[in-house]
């Protein structure tokens, strides 16, 4: 005891010395050879004080660190000892021998192996004969273990080894402890992204872990769980967390909800299973999305054109089934008042049942009188009775009466809505189609107004060609004002567009709201015939666009564009839109039609109010869209001189 005493004093005195700042001296540092010496001579408590000294050292100064790799054969033979021979016999603990020196060999090697390719070349065989040969059923022998797996996995392992360590962590998985359990998780996590085929093998345990008792585990159950989502077994891994949002705690719905959101965008195998795995999600935990889920959810479903049927009979049942889950309502009013028409069809994808016109109108009256509806669900409720106006036939009489009562709604947002939807009803009745057509295709985009970048030049361009789904013009949020196209950018003049057309009615009725005269819908101004003396300003593609002018007074101008079509193929969805600079008012009425027959059949017509108090040199710029033959065309002029009008 003397000797070893005398030893252990002579070691801190040679040690202690050693930092950082004065690792440099070499007369204050044992080299590698003197603390191999003191390892083969040295009893089992002076061993332990050493290495722990060395492993402070090591992690202080880089200097010893670089100096004491040359002991790692040393530290290997002592670990070989103690698990084959037993080299400490009086230490052994259940079956282990010296498992408190074991520990902390492995983390001393863990330090010296690390980022260090030979020295973790020296200690793989050991490792491996650790990971095989300590006994698992014990306590201390899964402390040995946890941290070799920690050591093989921080060092520049073997892949077979790794695969070993990950294995461990699966067996620790079916532990009784709840503790080892969740190290093990924890372990899992900061390797899945380095490690992942390993273990994905544990995936069928690592989601049983999701119905444990303890929340700690079940939370690192979750977080594992939607790391080991792959394109490979999405649909598997779905059905489980789902089953698991169902009954999880409420703490963890959002995180959960959250994560099935994120695994579905990048992962869902068809655009139907994505939907479906959406809604699954609002029904069970619609209140504890987030804000983002339903333009989301809805920049899906208008992009999936072939689901509208489906979609819109699901969500409805959906709506009457529950209306407490406010995103999913949400979702459901908006997807009616584009698609309500579709539902009296049937639907070959669900159970035939009929669903007349006055049941969609009881389902969305029933979420604009419950006391569950918050206000921005009731404006997507009302919105959507309006739209239902232009798509159903027998009822627009009733809608009428649901839009005018709440016009005198104590809530601001939504008696502005009533009080304009009114005034469409009643003053621009004709023109009501129009103003409440399906919103075109929703399209995120970046740096971008509307697919149009902000600066961009008139020029004289061919027609873009887009692929079938893509969208030509993606749509603004319903609140915002109808400045949609910076098509002018003249910023010396301080000029600004305003584009009218193929807009939802709550943008364009917001944009009309502060015309001169008061009125909130003065969208028509006058109603006089155009002039009959057309003027060609574009030709392409067999699509032939002509202007003619009418001058009502002194500021007001009536412009009537005209368009054929010369081919041998129909155009369909045909569409113009203008913008004038900022101080012009623009009013743009109904078009006659959005077909175009082949060679001239029929013709479309446009007629444009232009109100140009200030007496501004005019310009105009129109963007013509169609599709032919399934694909989409696009492009755009601009109109400097108006026949007719004297400048």
């Amino acid at each position: 005891m003397f000797q070893h005493g005398v030893v252990y004093h002579f070691l801190l005195s040679a040690f202690v010395p050693v930092t950082s700042s004065t690792v440099t001296s070499t007369s204050s540092l044992c080299s590698a050879d003197l603390f191999s010496h003191f390892c083969l001579i040295l009893g089992v408590g002076v061993l332990h004080g050493a290495v722990v000294l060395i492993t402070q050292l090591c992690g202080q100064s880089p200097e010893a660190l670089k100096r004491f790799r040359k002991a790692v054969p040393d530290l290997i033979q002592i670990m070989k000892s103690l698990i084959v021979s037993g080299y400490s016999p009086e230490h052994d603990v259940s079956g282990v021998s010296d498992p408190f020196l074991q520990v902390r060999i492995l983390r001393l090697l863990r330090i010296l192996g690390h980022n260090h390719e030979a020295a973790s070349d020296t200690m793989n065989d050991l490792l491996a004969q650790v990971a095989t040969n300590t006994d698992s059923t014990k306590t201390v022998g899964n402390a040995v273990l946890y941290e070799t797996v920690l050591t093989i996995l921080d060092i520049k392992s073997e892949s077979g080894l790794r695969v070993l360590a990950v294995n461990i962590l699966g067996r620790f998985l079916l532990n009784n402890d709840r503790n080892i359990r969740y190290i093990a998780m924890t372990s899992l996590q900061k390797i899945v992204g380095t490690d992942h085929n390993a273990v994905q093998r544990h995936r069928g345990t690592i989601v049983d872990c999701l119905k444990d008792q303890d929340a700690s585990v079940k939370r690192r159950a979750l977080d594992l769980s939607l790391a080991l989502v792959s394109a490979s077994n999405v649909r598997s891994m779905m059905k489980e967390l789902l089953v698991f949002l169902s009954s999880c705690p409420p703490d963890l719905r959002s995180q959960t909800a959250s994560g099935i959101f994120n695994a579905a965008e990048r992962y869902a195998p068809s655009q139907r299973w994505h939907i479906d795995t959406i809604l699954h999600v609002l029904t069970t935990a619609g209140g504890d999305v987030r804000d983002e889920t339903v333009p989301n959810l809805i920049q899906l479903i208008t992009n999936a054109s072939e689901l509208h049927r489906y979609t819109v009979h699901k969500l409805y049942r959906a709506l009457v089934t529950d209306i407490s889950q406010q995103s999913l309502v949400q979702v459901a009013c908006w997807c009616i008042g584009e698609y309500g028409d579709l539902l009296t069809g049937p639907c070959q994808e669900m159970d035939p049942a009929q669903v007349s016109e006055n049941d969609v109108l009881d389902a969305l009256e029933t979420v604009l009188q419950s006391h569950m509806s918050s206000p921005a669900t009731r404006g997507f409720a009302l919105t959507a009775t309006m739209k239902l106006s232009t798509r159903i036939t027998d009822n627009v009489d009733r809608i009428r009466s649901v839009v005018s009562i709440y016009g005198s709604c104590i809530d601001v947002e939504l008696q502005q809505r009533a009080v304009e939807y009114n005034a469409l009803f009643k003053k621009y009745d004709h023109m009501r189609a129009a103003v409440l057509e399906r919103m075109p295709v929703i399209e995120k985009t970046s740096g971008q107004s509307n697919g149009v970048p902000s600066g961009d030049s008139v020029k004289d361009n061919q027609p873009v060609k887009v692929m079938p789904g893509e969208s030509l013009l993606p749509q603004p949020p319903a609140d915002q004002v109808c400045d949609l196209l910076d098509l002018l950018g003249d910023s010396g003049e301080n000029q600004q567009a305003s584009l009218v057309g193929a807009v939802p009615a709550a943008a364009l009725v917001s944009s009309t709201a502060t015309t001169a005269g008061g009125d909130l819908l003065d969208l028509l101004g006058g109603l006089e015939p155009p002039p009959t003396t057309p003027v060609p300003v574009y030709e392409k593609d067999g699509v032939t666009l002509t202007i003619s002018c009418d001058k009502q007074s002194d500021s007001d101008l009536t412009v009537t564009l005209t368009a054929s079509n010369s081919t041998e193929s129909d155009i369909s969805s045909f569409m113009l839109q203008a913008a004038v600079p900022k101080s012009v008012q623009l009013h743009m009425k109904a078009p006659s039609g959005d077909l175009l027959p082949a060679r001239g059949a029929a013709k479309v017509s446009q007629m444009v109010i232009l109100n140009n108090p200030n007496k501004v040199t005019l310009k105009m710029r129109v963007r013509i869209s169609y599709n032919r033959n399934g694909s989409a065309f696009q492009d755009m002029i601009q109109i400097d001189s108006f026949p007719g009008l004297d400048h």
